[in-house]
Formats: C-alpha cells, sequence, structure tokens
C-alpha cells in the first residue's frame, strides 16, 4: 500500500489527524501557510502556542512542537521551523529533513496516523522547490520504512510547480 499521498490546495481544509505548520521560531503566526493556520485554527491554537512559548521559549529551527487543530478539520497542528536558505552551504538538507523526522515523531508519540505536509521552506525561507522536495520525500519515505504507525502522509502542494516535483519523485 503507497501511504504518501500528493494533494494541491489549501491545508487548512486538508481531512487528516494532524497537519503540520512551516512556523516561524516565534511560534506566534506569520505570513504565508503560519498565517493561514493560524487564522483558520483560530485562537485556541495561538494560546497553546503561546504556552508553549511561555514553558520553553521560541522553537529551535529543525524542532517541533504541537497543539490542537483548534477551528480546523484535523486534531492536531504540528508546528515546524524550517532552515532559510543560504545557498546550502549551513547543512540546510539535515535541518529540513529533521522538521519532517521530529513532526513524524511527534505524530507517533500522540497517536496520529494521517499527517498533511506543506512545503517547508520553500516560501519566505526561500528553499529551492526541487531541492527540498528532494528531502522532504527522501525523509517521509525513511520514516516510513521503521514505523507503521502512520498510515498516510500527504504532501499538500500550493502550486503546480510543487505538485510536479512531488509528482516525478514519487513516481
Amino acid at each position: 500500500m503507497n501511504r504518501i499521498r500528493l494533494f494541491k490546495g489549501d491545508i487548512t481544509k486538508v481531512q487528516a489527524d494532524a497537519i503540520v505548520n512551516a512556523a516561524n521560531s516565534s511560534l506566534l503566526g506569520g505570513g504565508g501557510v503560519d498565517g493561514a493556520i493560524h487564522r483558520a485554527g483560530g485562537a485556541k491554537v495561538l494560546e497553546e502556542c503561546v504556552a508553549i512559548r511561555n514553558r520553553q521559549g521560541k522553537c529551535k529551527t529543525g524542532e517541533a512542537v504541537i497543539t490542537t487543530g483548534g477551528n480546523l478539520p484535523a486534531s492536531y497542528v504540528i508546528h515546524t521551523v524550517g532552515p532559510v536558505w543560504n545557498g546550502g552551504h549551513k547543512n540546510e538538507a539535515e535541518v529540513l529533513a529533521n522538521c519532517y523526522r521530529n513532526s513524524l515523531s511527534l505524530a507517533v508519540k500522540n497517536g496520529v496516523t494521517t499527517i498533511a505536509f506543506p512545503n517547508i521552506s520553500t516560501g519566505i525561507y526561500g528553499y529551492p522547490k526541487d531541492k527540498a522536495a528532494e528531502v522532504a520525500v527522501i525523509a517521509v519515505k525513511a520514516f516510513l520504512a521503521e514505523n507503521e504507525s502512520i498510515q498516510e502522509v500527504v504532501f499538500v502542494c500550493f502550486d503546480d510547480e510543487n505538485l510536479a516535483l512531488y509528482q516525478d519523485l514519487l513516481r
């Protein structure tokens, strides 16, 4: 059974146990997918993010934290902070892979069986879409090979360019 699926559209509309937010380290919302998830999730998501910040401080790049889904169709939001692209010379690929691994590990710990990922770091953080897609697919496939509890991973592509990249990589 293929446990990876592609979807083109808005991650805030995806039916899954958890959706992943490409967050910034403040966890307080921002632009792009982060802002959209916070707007759609409502006050409860923000309240829990504030509580996490009060407990541990900012979320480090490559790490992940979990909150309720608030008003979203997903039960949970897993917030992960992707790396800013610096030409590939600052360990960006490993840090980006950690975003996927840590999000999936947190999902397993919380009984999540279906999870949806956006294209982490490819917006304002400037990570080249083709390189980011390759890291994402490799990291997710490796995790799924070691773990049976995640039944489905959905890569949610916001645009046709990302969709085509993932289609090629998953062929």
